[in-house]
């Protein structure tokens, strides 16, 4: 055999070598998600590292305050796949088209999610992983809530507070002062804001962060809190006489939505992240662990568990729900009018 026939024999048997040897691993994905920074151990027990070990990916986390890290995502145009938002923001991330429509095929747990909390920015765009409420918190130690208007009792003077406008709940509280005087918000908000400035010898401080909240009812500055329920656990470590007021005239449905980001090169992987979020082993452990009540209508709660949550089809259903695109396009002038009455 010539040298040149050896060489081509081994060429031969070396490519089949070659070809038979082992694939090249296949480059670990990651998921970048943006959300707030709070309860972060308990989400990495219980959300992120399960999902990590089951799908082998690595997870980047973006953390902040809801308008910063939308306002992050529209100026930069995308390096997100997911975005928790709460339903204020989720609107307008919706109405700058930031996000891209979900593939509900891809969500079998989805069916299991309150109705509600489906699809409230429309279909495909957004889904609540958890649900929430607007209402009061007060201590009955000192003081008894059963309406929305005891927040404007002459007993009160600077003894409340509200959250500040800013945030996600403060607009809704121009929709709880028109009410008191049974007018539309949005048709007279000279009327909404008178009842706001009748409310404001009540206002001892308003808060821009649940810890402030909390802090106020610990000193004994306050009695009473327009809040979120989210905080409550807080307040109730705090101050143990602290209850959530069953309101005669209803509390407000809070949903925090989580969407993907337009744009994603990781799409089927983050539905894969929101099913395995809306399970409903994942959303009991976070609800008894006390960061998020659960949204899938298959997680049962002891009573004890379900205490600081919006909880049951029940109470659910009770709950008034905002039209946000409405409140977004009345927040310029409600906000200079706000300044008219709480920054004097």
């Amino acid at each position: 055999m010539t040298t040149r026939s050896l060489l081509a024999c081994a060429a031969a048997v070396l490519g089949v070598a070659l070809a038979a040897g082992p694939a090249p691993a296949q480059e670990k994905k990651t998921l970048t998600i943006s959300m707030w920074g709070f309860n972060g151990d308990k989400l990495e027990a219980y959300l992120f590292k399960p999902f990590k070990e089951k799908h082998n990916v690595d997870i980047v986390l973006e953390t902040g305050n809801a308008g910063d890290r939308l306002n992050k995502v529209k100026i930069r145009g995308g390096g997100v796949d997911l975005i928790y938002l709460s339903d204020v923001f989720a609107q307008v991330g919706l109405e700058d088209k930031l996000f891209e429509k979900i593939d509900s095929s891809r969500i079998p747990n989805l069916k299991d999610i309150y109705p509600a909390a489906q699809a409230p920015l429309g279909e495909g765009m957004g889904i609540a992983y958890t649900l929430g409420r607007y209402g009061i918190i007060y201590d009955s130690a000192k003081v008894n809530i059963t309406s929305w208007a005891d927040l404007w009792k002459p007993e009160l003077k600077k003894r409340v507070s509200i959250p500040g406008f800013n945030t996600t709940a403060g607009p809704v509280t121009v929709l709880v002062a028109a009410a008191r005087k049974n007018v539309d918000a949005y048709a007279n908000p000279d009327g909404a804001f008178a009842s706001l400035t009748e409310l404001k010898p009540n206002i001892v401080k308003s808060y821009n962060t649940g810890s402030e909240m909390v802090n106020l009812f610990s000193t004994g500055e306050i009695v009473a809190a327009a809040a979120q329920d989210f905080t409550f656990p807080q307040v109730k470590a705090a101050v143990p006489t602290a209850k959530w007021a069953d309101l005669s005239d209803g509390a407000f449905a809070t949903f925090n939505t989580v969407s993907i980001v337009v744009g994603t090169k990781n799409k089927q992987l983050a539905e894969e992240f929101i099913n395995f979020h809306l399970s409903p082993e994942v959303q009991k452990n976070l609800a008894v662990a006390g960061t998020d009540a659960p949204a899938n209508m298959k997680v049962e709660l002891t009573p004890e568990q379900a205490a600081p949550w919006t909880y049951g089809a029940g109470v659910i259903s009770s709950l008034k729900r905002i039209d946000y695109a409405k409140l977004n396009k009345a927040k310029p002038d409600w906000q200079d009018r706000w300044n008219d009455v709480f920054g004097k």
